[in-house]
């Protein structure tokens, strides 16, 4: 299937783009990687009345190291991160980047559009969601910045206001004795997951003093689990307390039951990937280096 007619507008500059879109209104999309809309198009699930070109705009696929955070810039694509010497320091990055669909999409996906798409399903939210992530907003009248956990409202929605474009997202650098693992079931490659568990950790010795965790694919936004990150916190990681934490991360979501599978067989999805994901996390944080692969059906 064709999409709807639109018109096609390319911008100059991020403010070039965010003018536009003040001026043309709701029914106007941007476009970066179009990795999401152009099939949701092709479906008519979507059907903008025009399109921002914003994939041209020289000098904003950085990924860079800079004041303790790590900054992503809005056309940093999946095979950037997977490429970055930067973003080898934070494991769990180089994990999402590198599972996302095939090299196509790597190749033309940008991370900052994933976020901006607010797809359930999608990798980069619950990843981010464990690390502390804001979103630079640039609109004619300013800039703004806020917290991932409150940029993501609701499933593919944001709070993008009318006329506003990302235009990067700043990850706080991770702190020595601290690691991270994002792992996903997946039926094939190319598709969105079925499950995925997003874990940071941070040791002292053998004690976990800090935990995060975070469910994708399990509910209309990515479900940050505070009962199962406090569950691993002040405790020795041990089967039995990962045990404990993979049960309140089971519990923590009501996932739906729908052609990839039912709540129980997702929530047993989420116990096993979580034993693993927080299994690789202590090995990272205690200085190993551990490679992972997602699960395919």
């Amino acid at each position: 299937m064709y999409p709807r007619p639109f018109t096609y507008h390319r911008a100059a500059s991020l403010k070039d783009a965010a003018a536009t879109l003040a001026e043309l209104g709701p029914e106007a999309k941007l476009l970066a990687g179009g990795q999401s809309l152009v099939p949701l198009m092709k479906l008519r699930l979507s059907s903008p009345a025009a399109l921002i070109d914003v994939g041209h705009i020289q000098g904003l696929n950085y990924i860079r190291a800079e004041n303790g955070a790590f900054r992503i810039g809005a056309l940093a694509r999946h095979t950037d991160m997977a490429q970055s010497a930067a973003a080898r320091h934070v494991p769990i990055l180089h994990d999402c980047a590198a599972g996302i669909a095939d090299v196509q999409v790597r190749n033309w996906g940008t991370v900052v559009g994933s976020i901006a798409e607010a797809d359930p399903t999608g990798d980069w939210a619950p990843v981010l969601l464990v690390l502390d992530t804001e979103v630079e907003c640039l609109a004619n009248h300013g800039r703004r910045s806020l917290g991932l956990a409150g940029f993501i409202q609701d499933a593919f929605t944001t709070a993008l206001r009318p006329g506003e474009v990302m235009q990067e997202l700043r990850v706080k650098a991770t702190e020595r004795g601290s690691g991270g693992c994002y792992l996903a079931f997946k039926r094939c490659a190319p598709v969105y997951a079925s499950a995925s568990v997003a874990v940071q950790l941070a040791l002292e010795g053998a004690t976990c003093r800090q935990a995060r965790v975070a469910l994708g694919a399990v509910a209309l936004t990515p479900v940050v689990a505070t009962e199962s990150a406090k569950a691993l916190e002040g405790s020795d990681l041990n089967a039995k307390s990962i045990a404990r934490a993979a049960e309140a991360a089971a519990a923590s979501c009501e996932p739906p039951c729908d052609g990839r599978g039912s709540t129980e067989y997702k929530r047993a999805l989420i116990r096993k990937l979580f034993t693993q994901a927080v299994n690789v996390a202590a090995r990272r944080a205690r200085g190993e280096s551990v490679e992972v692969s997602h699960h395919y059906a």
